[in-house]
């Protein structure tokens, strides 16, 4: 039976042990962006670009041309912004076409599909209704198979996966009406009961929660005899007696989606449905992202596509003052900044995806940068487009139709591409896990130096590893490949892109200069310093970037008839990431940190509320925070399973 739910009290370090405990601790792979945060451009990890095998390619173009033709004979992107609703016969078309199999290994019923190829369907699919994009993504990404391909038994995968392959949608359920990106305090419980455990809680914006036949539960198991306790993952069956999805969720964009409320009362799994042991569930939850955040950028690229095609078109149709407004400089640098940005957004994205196929490189950061990049220039791109349209980039797209003009949603993809920055994984949230993991070689080594609960002689022998080990790393950062003026020379042509990996090559080491100065500075206080961190994580995704552009336009010279135009685009990147890069470099040590600390005291405090004044606020009543109390449900359950 169950034990009555309380809300775990955390401390702030208590919750950062958590987090801690569920990283993957070991490098057992190369790293290219751990290594360019060390200030070791690794170019040989990612040049030359890898490729997929060819079979492996023909399969997966096979199927992206059977999605291509569904999407333009079957989806009705306009209807599902509409009536806020896939429509039953498009998922049961996807079902049919082995969509929702798209990862899955054959032997189960899948197609097998590479994450370069599932990339691409993602974008293919989201670009024709991007709830359609984030259905296909959750149930696969993070939903049930890719969990049970890494951590589940054989068992698990001849039970589940061949349901999730064709006929059964999944969820992922971690976050809940308190919680989201900290875990420590997980409420939802599963206490052991015989061979079963009995789930008590509430869940909160499950994605794909309304329709999904299988659902994959983050809970708390509370540690007793004979069992270890902890954040533990199960396969939960969405119709078991007590679950109710008591509410559908209504956004700003992907308005689509079904994505719900959903509490747990006294629902039995068996055992046999755990994930992994007890107290392993964020670890899975966490490695399992490692990959799956690959499907945000994926869409991020599709829109960024989008965004490009409908600017061209638009502004050589548009004249102001005499001439197309694509011919007035600052319409054209939107244009430009549109163009390249989705040339490197792609260029990341398949280089990632790549990597993440061939299992040689460690990419828990590559994937990482990837999201978080994407999401932040997907937004920037969307917003320029509706800038360029102008009022008609504000205008709906049924408007623009009504008053008999062509409909483009631009305010819609803006709104679409919103929560990208949000999902799975805030930017702010991102930054701080990026960091973690890209000062990990120090911490390894001095970490016990700033640790304020380690002994005296922890402390000692901490910083004899620590002089060793920057004995050794800092004369390396003072010169390198990036000073001679002939390296990387097998990327000049026509334009040259050798300049761009000289610069990518000198930054690195002055990332890890700076990032060392600010260690020494701050030592223990410098988790706190969360400004310079994201400062420090976004020029590191932007050299990510930068090489990776560079790399695919040598791919595309050597393998496609686009490699001119593709040099161009990544020089025109590389230019527009250098500016950015160096502003970041100004802000790491001039900036408005401090006070802007002092400052949100004195709002918290009301020093500010009378600025507040002259305003009517339009919010309703009720908690900030709804009651997620355990027990039975008093709503109507709003699960419909589609068959």
């Amino acid at each position: 039976m169950s034990a009555p739910q309380q809300k775990p009290v955390v401390t702030e370090r208590e919750a950062r042990q958590v987090a801690e405990a569920a990283r993957e601790q070991d490098w057992r792979k190369p790293s290219f962006a751990k290594e360019l945060f060390l200030g070791r451009f690794r170019l040989d990890l990612i040049h030359p670009h890898p490729m997929p095998p060819d079979e492996d390619a023909r399969r997966g173009e096979e199927f992206l041309a059977r999605l291509r033709d569904f999407c333009e004979s079957k989806v009705d992107g306009a209807l599902v912004e509409r009536e806020a609703r896939i429509p039953d016969e498009v998922i049961a078309g996807l079902k049919e076409l082995g969509a929702l199999g798209m990862k899955i290994d054959t032997k189960y019923g899948g197609l097998g599909l590479t994450q370069v190829y599932y990339n691409k369907a993602l974008a293919l699919a989201g670009s024709a209704c991007p709830a359609i994009g984030v259905l296909l993504s959750a149930h696969q990404s993070i939903g049930v198979p890719q969990p049970l391909k890494m951590f589940g038994t054989q068992e698990q995968k001849e039970t589940f996966l061949p349901r999730c392959a064709r006929t059964d949608i999944s969820a992922f359920l971690l976050t809940e009406p308190d919680v989201g990106s900290d875990p420590a305090r997980l409420a939802t419980s599963a206490v052991p009961d015989g061979d079963e455990y009995v789930l008590d809680g509430v869940k909160l914006w499950t994605t794909n929660g309304v329709v999904a036949d299988l659902l994959v539960v983050m809970a708390r198991v509370p540690k007793s005899e004979g069992h270890k306790g902890g954040i533990t993952a199960f396969v939960v069956e969405s119709d078991s007696p007590g679950i109710t999805v008591e509410n559908r969720n209504a956004f700003m964009g992907l308005r689509g989606i079904e994505n719900g409320v959903t509490r747990f009362h006294q629902v039995r799994v068996p055992a046999a449905n755990r994930i992994g042991p007890e107290g392993a569930g964020l670890k899975i939850a966490l490695t399992t992202l490692n990959t799956g955040r690959l499907s945000l950028p994926a869409s991020c690229v599709a829109a960024g596509k989008w965004c490009l095609k409908i600017a061209r078109e638009w502004s050589a149709a548009r004249e102001q003052w005499g001439k197309p407004i694509a011919d007035h400089e600052a319409v054209g640098a939107k244009i430009s900044f549109i163009a390249a940005t989705t040339f490197a957004l792609e260029a990341v994205l398949d280089l990632s995806s790549q990597m993440a196929d061939e299992d040689r490189n460690d990419i828990r950061i590559e994937g990482a940068l990837a999201k978080l990049f994407s999401s932040e220039m997907a937004w920037l791109m969307a917003d320029e487009l509706v800038q360029i349209r102008g009022g008609r980039g504000f205008e709906t797209a049924a408007s623009l139709a009504a008053r008999g003009e062509r409909a483009v949603p631009a305010e819609q993809v803006l709104r679409d591409l919103r929560i990208n920055r949000i999902f799975e994984g805030s930017t702010e949230i991102m930054h701080l896990l990026i960091a973690r993991e890209a000062v990990d070689a120090h911490l390894s080594v001095a970490g016990d130096l700033i640790d304020p609960e380690k002994s005296l002689s922890d402390k000692a022998k901490a910083g004899a590893q620590a002089g060793a080990f920057y004995a050794k790393w800092l004369p390396k950062l003072v010169a390198g490949q990036g000073q001679l003026p002939y390296s990387y020379n097998e990327f000049k042509r026509e334009v040259d892109l050798s300049v761009h990996l000289r610069y990518v090559e000198r930054t690195a080491r002055k990332l890890a200069r700076s990032t060392f100065y600010a260690m020494s500075r701050w030592q223990g206080r410098m988790e706190t310093k969360q400004g310079f961190l994201g400062r420090i994580v976004d020029i590191g995704a932007e050299l990510f970037a930068m090489s990776a552009a560079c790399v695919r336009a040598e791919l595309l010279r050597t393998t496609e008839d686009h490699g001119r135009e593709a040099y161009q685009l990544a020089d025109a990147f590389c230019r527009q990431s250098r500016i950015r890069v160096e502003e970041l470099f100004g802000r790491l040590w001039t900036n408005t940190d401090d006070l802007d600390r002092k400052v949100v005291k004195g709002v918290m405090s009301g020093t500010y509320a009378w600025l507040e004044e002259g305003i009517v606020d339009p919010s309703g009543e009720g908690p900030w925070i709804a009651d997620a109390a355990p027990g039975p449900s008093e709503k109507e359950n709003v699960h419909r399973p589609i068959r």
